[in-house]
């Protein structure tokens, strides 16, 4: 994809047809977006970003988004924003994949990430 084609992307198309736990779409200076697929019976893990804000758009499945221990059933079309220093986790409680895109300000991974499934991102985030 071309720079200038990053620009306008087909955002819910590409959520869609997403496999990866993690791919990134593009990254700027001050925020990033990455395409997320957690599949059934998996989690992104309880995390906490201490410098960066996050949102979260839910394209398809459900699950449950956990926010400073609170639990909250999630669905297709939510958005869930989470601000910098909130534990939080994302639990895919459905039958078939949750898919979704996020929007990290300021990035968090490296531009060009692609992580097929979560322990291929737990992995490189542990080198």
């Amino acid at each position: 994809m071309s720079e200038i084609d990053k620009n306008i992307v087909p955002i819910v198309k590409m959520t869609m047809d997403n496999d990866a736990f993690r791919d990134e779409v593009i990254t700027g200076k001050e925020a990033q977006v990455v395409l997320m697929t957690i599949q059934p019976g998996d989690e992104i893990g309880a995390e906490v970003h201490d410098d960066h804000d996050q949102i979260l758009v839910i394209v398809e499945g459900q699950g449950q988004a956990v926010l400073e221990g609170q639990a909250r059933e999630i669905g297709a079309n939510d958005l869930i924003f989470v601000h910098a220093g909130s534990q939080h986790n994302f639990i895919n409680t459905g039958a078939k994949p949750l898919r979704l895109y996020t929007v990290y300000a300021p990035p968090e991974h490296a531009a060009g990430v692609k992580h097929d499934t979560k322990a291929e991102a737990d992995a490189a985030e542990h080198h």
